[in-house]
């Protein structure tokens, strides 16, 4: 089975225990900022035995823990919305990290009436559906009648809100279904990335067995075309040259997070050369990356797999 969002286990756990009858709270960083353990989005449900997802670890999450189990003891359902800095010489809202970031914390404490909501979202990651949901003072924990344009949007103050998109905030697309793609697609599917393989060729073991994309097909390059985005990654891996040419074709003058093609720096540069006499502009040419890798003299599919992962990893940081 592809590999579920990263949300989904503190969801599940929250809609478990309203179905119980059970008291829970959830837990979300609204705000992150330089060097926090928690970053935006993440989140977590707490009950009196169980606790799902995490909002950055270490002594402050504990804190947070044993506070929304003393607030659901005490039946204190009042939200809560505080800052943390993690530094020690900061006058007031201490987390006791020395991180040297910030991070604004919401205890949500949930009621029956959540339930509704939660399962909806529930569905929604399990069957990777697109959507989104929103919390603030003034309207409850509700599904969202439209996403937000950034995958998360916090309106801080008085009246805050906060809203984001389900599922995956990055995708990765692999063009090329071999077994550096399968490879790929096993660590990626650890990365909280939405994987999508696509090959032109029929009947292709790889791609078939590629139990780690949450989205498989059989494409003709001739006619590709890929939606650009900021947080869209392409991984161009075809079987050769020619059909690396042809994708490239499609893709060059799009802008994406991350648009990289798999092989020696003698291809690459052949591809370059080539592509660069039709007429496409040195500035698309020079958003390709190629090779693609940290050089790790990697050799086999699952080194390489490791090489190109490290990369799509730092590009997404650097963002």
């Amino acid at each position: 089975m592809p590999a579920t969002p990263r949300d989904l286990p503190a969801w599940t756990l929250a809609a478990a225990a309203l179905r119980a009858g059970r008291p829970a709270a959830l837990l979300c960083v609204l705000r992150s900022e330089g060097s926090s353990p928690g970053r935006q989005g993440f989140k977590m449900t707490v009950t009196a035995e169980a606790v799902a997802g995490s909002i950055g670890g270490g002594v402050m999450e504990h804190k947070w823990v044993e506070l929304a189990r003393q607030r659901l003891r005490d039946g204190d359902y009042v939200p809560l919305l505080r800052p943390q800095i993690h530094r020690r010489e900061a006058p007031a809202d201490r987390s006791g990290m020395m991180c040297a970031g910030e991070q604004e914390v919401l205890l949500w404490p949930l009621r029956p009436t959540d339930l509704p909501t939660i399962a909806t979202i529930e569905t929604a990651l399990q069957t990777f559906s697109r959507g989104a949901w929103e919390v603030s003072e003034a309207t409850g924990l509700r599904l969202a009648s439209a996403g937000p344009v950034d995958f998360f949007d916090y309106q801080p103050g008085a009246a805050w809100r906060y809203r984001e998109h389900l599922g995956f905030r990055d995708q990765l697309t692999i063009v090329g279904g071999g077994h550096v793609s399968l490879a790929l697609s096993q660590l990626a599917s650890q990365l909280d990335f939405g994987i999508t393989v696509l090959d032109n060729r029929a009947d292709l073991p790889t791609l078939e067995t590629n139990s780690y994309a949450h989205h498989r097909q059989q494409v003709s390059y001739e006619t590709l075309a890929l939606p650009p985005g900021p947080r869209h990654y392409v991984v161009v891996m075809t079987v050769g040259y020619r059909t690396d040419a042809v994708v490239l074709r499609r893709l060059l003058g799009h802008h994406y997070a991350y648009l990289g093609v798999l092989g020696s720096a003698t291809k690459v540069a052949e591809l370059r050369r080539v592509l660069l006499a039709e007429g496409f502009a040195p500035e698309a040419l020079g958003r390709l990356r190629g090779p693609i890798g940290v050089p790790i003299a990697s050799r086999t599919p699952e080194e390489i797999a490791v090489s190109i992962a490290a990369e799509l990893i730092a590009v997404r940081n650097a963002h």
